[in-house]
């Protein structure tokens, strides 16, 4: 996963959000993965990773995340926030067997260097 210079996932989903990227993708209770309200339902071979931001606590090394941008096959893009550690959002193996899953493309495009 590349370095960059933005410091928070605030200044990097700000970013993303000028560019019109708004729309996370969420595990529901059902341990599907769904993009926004229910729109779409996704397979991990119907997404592919084009970036990966990794953020580490300044307090804590259990305060960690990373945020995925994700092109889907309709060329529509979205995040997935991983954050991990004390303060993970997730629970289960269903949501990193899933990112697991998801082929990587990184595109040069994204890079906020």
């Amino acid at each position: 996963m590349a370095n960059h210079n933005l410091k928070t996932l605030s200044e990097v989903l700000n970013v993303l959000a000028k560019r019109g990227i708004t729309k996370e993708i969420c595990m529901n209770d059902q341990k599907q993965m769904v993009l926004g309200k229910d729109e779409k339902i996704y397979q991990p071979e119907d997404l592919c990773v084009v970036k990966s931001y990794r953020f580490e606590g300044d307090s804590s090394a259990g305060d960690n995340a990373v945020l995925y941008l994700l092109k889907d096959r309709d060329g529509e893009l979205s995040t997935i926030l991983d954050s991990y550690g004390s303060d993970s959002n997730h629970t289960g193996e269903e949501f990193d067997n899933f990112l697991r899953e998801v082929p990587v493309k990184e595109e040069a495009e994204y890079d906020f260097d």
